[in-house]
């Protein structure tokens, strides 16, 4: 009997699991602070639960920091910390990088975020930064509209329950990619429901 690919594989399992869709795309933020809060303050948290409360508290709180430059004009008088009621300097301090790269890049808004991670340096400049690897520029992406698959330890453990397990960021980054292409999701949604689903045991 032929042994099935690992995108075989996966795209099997999204079909028994969760179905045919559709997947809708992850809305994101027009916020710009909320882009930024939001990866940088997600990791290892209960999303829905810890980050997002808090993400919606802080856009209407500082709502002149839609742009980045305005986010960053906030956090240049005011603590991070206190604002997002989150006691992590290290967090606080990728929020902080993150902002600085984006302003001397001139990236002022959600628009400009999109466009902007077309080029695979400016990917690159972003995993610079402090605190963010691949898949927090993956989220990022789709935090501002992009269709993008951001392996994080719910995805690894789906593509698992899958018989699909250890490989590297980028190649099972590939295989949602090309499992999404032959069921016919975009990458984004694929990866929010699969996300969803499994959030949900946690």
């Amino acid at each position: 009997m032929t042994e099935l690919s690992p995108t075989q594989q996966l795209a099997n399992h999204v079909r028994t699991v969760l179905g045919n869709g559709p997947f809708p795309l992850p809305g994101g933020w027009t916020h710009m602070g909320a882009v930024i809060c939001d990866v940088s303050f997600q990791a290892r948290r209960k999303y829905e639960s810890t980050i997002r409360p808090r993400i919606l508290r802080l856009q209407s709180a500082w709502p002149d920091a839609v742009t980045v430059r305005g986010f960053q004009a906030r956090i240049a008088r005011e603590d991070l910390a206190v604002a997002m009621d989150f006691n992590s300097p290290h967090r606080v301090a990728t929020a902080h990088g993150i902002t600085a790269l984006l302003v001397a890049k001139g990236v002022d808004t959600r628009e400009d975020l999109h466009a902007w991670l077309d080029h695979e340096d400016n990917r690159a400049a972003l995993r610079a930064v402090k605190g963010v690897g691949p898949k927090s520029v993956d989220y990022i992406g789709n935090l501002v509209g992009r269709s993008q698959v951001a392996v994080d330890v719910h995805l690894r453990a789906f593509a698992a329950d899958a018989g699909v397990s250890g490989l590297a960021y980028e190649q099972l980054r590939g295989v949602y990619e090309s499992a999404a292409a032959v069921l016919g999701h975009e990458p984004g949604g694929l990866e929010h429901a699969v996300w969803r689903f499994k959030a949900k045991d946690v």
